[in-house]
């Protein structure tokens, strides 16, 4: 099967950057947010980045503009019905995947593949809510999109070969790397990452040092490019929170026990970049 038309769900932090790539790749893409608010903010975002790319010699003005003109934005669900293959980059809840895939799997025709940019919530238990799960598959982007060049990868229990390579051609088609994770809660990333940035928040909780002396030991001693503190902060507090819990209740395990000054801060809605406030403060 070809792909000539890609859609997104979401056109947040993540999905913006998913749109910039595909429509980078030379696909048509339609971008979807429940408002149109939000997606005229990201598609101001996608042309900020661009806008940076041709200060900086990396693609002409008229590249720029032809990828901005193969973005259609839409607030209808209904638009994917026209799409090939859809990545849904929701807010991490389970059960607004849960209705958008039921959503989508009457609304796209048969052979389209429905593809999750989550986290962390098990691909099988996502697919179970359509009527197509050889055709679900997770593709786990890492943040900033245009940048980094991981995509994770998941099979669930019934994800076809065909969907499988499809998903990973397109990953490769886009200029990434793909790695292939089984279906766990938290997959191979956000199964070693999180519990590292949750232990980060304990040692702040119990004053084994300041926010800013926990992101230095990190960045000098262990030569991460930033801290555990700041990356949850640019990641968002709540979506860290909502791994934890899924890894916690999907394992059962007190090892993933979120942080109550994880959940403190969430609670207040200091969420991190996107607030202006976490555990830094964003002017």
């Amino acid at each position: 099967m070809e792909i000539n038309k890609f859609g997104i769900i979401g056109a947040g932090q993540m999905g913006n950057g998913i749109a910039q790539v595909a429509a980078m790749s030379g696909l048509e893409v339609i971008m979807n947010d429940i408002k149109d608010e939000f997606v005229r903010r990201g598609l101001d975002t996608i042309t900020k980045n661009l806008a940076r790319s041709v200060e900086k010699g990396k693609m002409t003005a008229e590249e720029k503009a032809a990828v901005l003109q193969r973005i259609k934005a839409s607030t209808d669900l209904k638009d994917m019905a026209g799409a090939d293959f859809v990545v849904e980059a929701a807010t991490e809840n389970e059960q607004l995947k849960f209705q958008i895939f039921k959503d989508l799997d009457a609304i796209c025709p048969s052979h389209v593949i429905l593809a999750t940019n989550t986290s962390s919530i098990p691909i099988g238990r996502i697919a179970s809510q359509t009527k197509r799960p050889g055709k679900v598959i997770g593709m786990h982007f890492m943040n900033p999109v245009p940048v980094m060049k991981l995509v994770e990868i998941i099979r669930g229990i019934a994800t076809s070969d065909e969907t499988f390579k499809l998903t990973w051609d397109l990953s490769l088609k886009f200029g990434k790397t793909p790695a292939l994770a089984n279906d766990y809660p938290g997959f191979i990333a956000n199964r070693i990452l999180m519990p590292m940035i949750n232990e980060a928040v304990y040692c702040l909780y119990h004053s084994v040092g300041s926010k800013e002396d926990i992101d230095t030991v990190m960045k000098l001693g262990m030569n991460h490019p930033m801290g555990p503190l700041a990356l949850a902060d640019l990641i968002g507090l709540d979506t860290c929170l909502a791994v934890m819990e899924t890894l916690y209740n999907g394992f059962n395990d007190s090892k993933y026990r979120p942080c109550p000054l994880l959940r403190k801060y969430v609670e207040a809605g200091w969420l991190g970049r996107k607030t202006g406030r976490g555990f830094y403060e964003y002017k």
